[in-house]
């Protein structure tokens, strides 16, 4: 009977063993089939190199704007001159459909450029007043002309059907004359 119950005490360590081991490469098993679904849900190489892109902007003159394109849409980089500046920040911000100062739009030190994404907020147009030849609205600045959304010189909303500013995309200088967007 001794050698039953050490047979039997024997047996069940052996089934824990093998209960244990099956659960273990089942366990890896499913993380192997489900690692590749997780892995996909990541942004792909191309989505990730557009998550930011530099500017160069050191040939850019006073009351040039370029256009440059980040994550697939327009940004307007527009270096003011010190009249627009003072023109901007001399109106009455705090009556406008969006109260946003000027100072709110640009980085501090660097008031002569103001950085915006260059799609309207009414539905997604691209506004005109990029170009010297462009169309810039009531307000000098920018205009939308499929349905008449008018910005001013720092990109707010002043008459039209857009109901905010032209939004300001994440940005940093890395230099006086670079520019990360993004």
């Amino acid at each position: 009977m001794d050698s039953t119950k050490k047979h039997q005490a024997d047996g069940e360590t052996r089934r824990d063993f093998l209960y244990l081991t099956a659960g273990a490469m089942g366990a890896v098993a499913a993380g192997t089939a489900v690692w590749p679904l997780v892995d996909s849900m990541n942004p792909a190489a191309d989505t990730l190199a557009l998550a930011s892109t530099e500017v160069n902007v050191g040939s850019v003159e006073a009351g040039q704007t370029i256009t440059v394109v980040w994550r697939g849409k327009p940004v307007f980089v527009h270096r003011r001159s010190a009249a627009e500046i003072s023109e901007v920040r001399a109106e009455a911000w705090q009556e406008l459909r969006d109260p946003q100062s000027d100072q709110s739009r640009v980085k501090s030190g660097h008031d002569e450029w103001l950085v915006l994404l260059g799609v309207c907020t009414h539905l997604g147009c691209i506004p005109m007043g990029s170009k010297v030849t462009d169309v810039k609205g009531d307000y000098n600045g920018w205009f939308c002309p499929c349905h008449g959304s008018h910005y001013d010189k720092s990109g707010r909303i002043r008459k039209g059907p857009a109901p905010t500013n032209l939004a300001v995309p994440p940005y940093e200088f890395i230099s006086d004359t670079l520019i990360r967007i993004g």
